[in-house]
């Protein structure tokens, strides 16, 4: 999907100097990418790829970055590998959900409590990691059904012969309901998820336990997060990787990686027997993502925003709120947004077959909406791209749109996402031109 709407965004970022076409420079960071040239080509049609900054002769000082050996004033993130062979799974969460919690609670206790300062606030918050929606189904009820009750009254468990001093564990209330980061939630609802773990354990609303799929693998920036559980090894190292990477983010607030293990499942058995060698340089493991921007499935999902948003921003009569009806007159002068995706799939796939599929694919949906903007001019309707600015029927509708059931096969092909995240607050920014217009300067004069 992100490579499709590269193919609108470059195309609106060329320019004409003479006969030559200027196209933008592409700056692209990444930690974990193999096969770099056939995924730049995919993604960004190039094929000259130069790696910025050049590796240097010692790999450990690349002038802009380097790597700090671990010490105890700079701890690195710490792995830690979970398995038993006489015990299920879920029996194993829930006990280790129970021991990092209430030992958390001993450490934050023992650092002064609700202090805006506590150095044990990072690990009060558990985020927990899962494979799937099922197996995070199954964990949210353990959490909310034992969990909560056995960490009230952990810190009672004494080891024979030791007091209450001596105890790693104490007595916590934790919250009953769950901060959950899946697509099962809305938008507005993980914004606000993201918001509350933030919060340090002092400020009301903070969160004892989130659970989330992969949705946090990219995006999930909080520095504050210092304790994250894995259930289960997750498919692919570059999703571990990001997924573990998003707690123990500040050098000042180390993170702890619990990673459950199933010794029944010999991919899992296979990790846990050489975890540390596996650890200590799984960067090395890392797979090539795939990207495929003209497959069946990401034209049948994105194309549609993609040919709108090019033709939009790309024909100035196109380009306000309001201006998705005026199609009706201007089809023939977007022609050249079929063409050009169509070049674009052509360079990108090699197979011409493909690329006319793309652009008869995209000629038809230019054709669908010039009829929808003359079946809206007639009964003086209106037309426009979202819900923005007035009354009139909108144009693109989100797939889960429940007003897609009330309209017509042409009106339910203009399908786009929000977002290709789906996690962020989205909002409008609309230009205002201040031509001939009094403004008030700092002083209080008008210019």
């Amino acid at each position: 999907m992100a490579g499709l709407y590269e193919s609108a965004i470059e195309q609106l970022c060329c320019r004409k100097v003479g006969e030559k076409l200027i196209k933008p420079k592409v700056v692209a960071s990444t930690a974990t990418v193999r096969r770099a040239g056939t995924q730049i080509r995919a993604l960004f049609a190039r094929t000259r790829v130069e790696i910025f900054p050049p590796p240097g002769p010692n790999r450990r000082d690349s002038f802009f970055a380097k790597t700090v050996p671990p010490s105890p004033e700079d701890p690195p993130r710490l792995y830690l590998g979970v398995a038993s062979a006489g015990r299920s799974l879920k029996v194993i969460l829930l006990r280790t959900y129970v021991a990092l919690l209430s030992a958390a609670q001993k450490l934050y206790l023992a650092n002064g409590g609700k202090r805006a300062d506590n150095l044990a606030d990072p690990y009060m918050t558990l985020l927990g990691y899962f494979n799937s929606l099922r197996e995070l189904g199954g964990a949210r009820r353990i959490v909310e059904d034992e969990v909560q009750g056995k960490v009230s009254r952990y810190g009672d468990r004494r080891r024979v012969g030791e007091d209450e001093k001596g105890t790693p564990f104490a007595r916590r209330q934790i919250q009953y309901d769950v901060v959950e980061l899946t697509s099962r939630e809305s938008n507005s609802n993980v914004a606000k998820a993201k918001r509350r773990l933030e919060l340090t354990m002092n400020e009301k609303d903070a969160v004892d336990v989130a659970i989330a799929t992969n949705m946090i693998s990219v995006g999930l920036d909080i520095t504050r997060l210092g304790l994250m559980v894995v259930l289960g090894q997750p498919k692919t190292t570059a999703e571990y990787i990001q997924a573990s990477s998003r707690v123990g983010r500040d050098a000042r607030k180390p993170g702890l990686v619990v990673t459950l293990l199933n010794v029944h499942r010999p991919r899992d058995r296979s990790h846990y027997e050489r975890f540390e060698a596996y650890h200590q340089s799984f960067y090395r493991s890392v797979e090539a993502t795939s990207v495929t921007p003209f497959s069946a499935r990401a034209i049948d999902r994105g194309l549609a925003g993609v040919v709108v948003g090019l033709a939009r921003h790309g024909q100035p009569e196109l380009t306000a709120p309001r201006s998705a009806v005026e199609m009706d007159k201007l089809v023939s002068k977007t022609a050249w947004v079929a063409a050009a995706l169509g070049r674009r799939a052509a360079f990108v796939t090699g197979d011409e077959t493909t690329a006319k599929k793309v652009e008869d694919r995209a000629k038809s949906l230019l054709d669908d909406w010039s009829i929808i903007a003359t079946e809206q001019r007639k009964v003086q309707a209106g037309l426009q791209y979202q819900r923005e600015v007035g009354n009139e029927p909108p144009l693109l509708h989100t797939p889960l749109d429940p007003a897609l059931d009330t309209l017509g096969e042409r009106q339910k092909r203009f399908k786009a996402n929000r977002s290709l995240r789906d996690v962020e607050p989205s909002v409008n920014l609309y230009v205002r031109s201040l031509v001939h217009q009094d403004v008030v300067v700092d002083d209080g004069e008008v210019e």
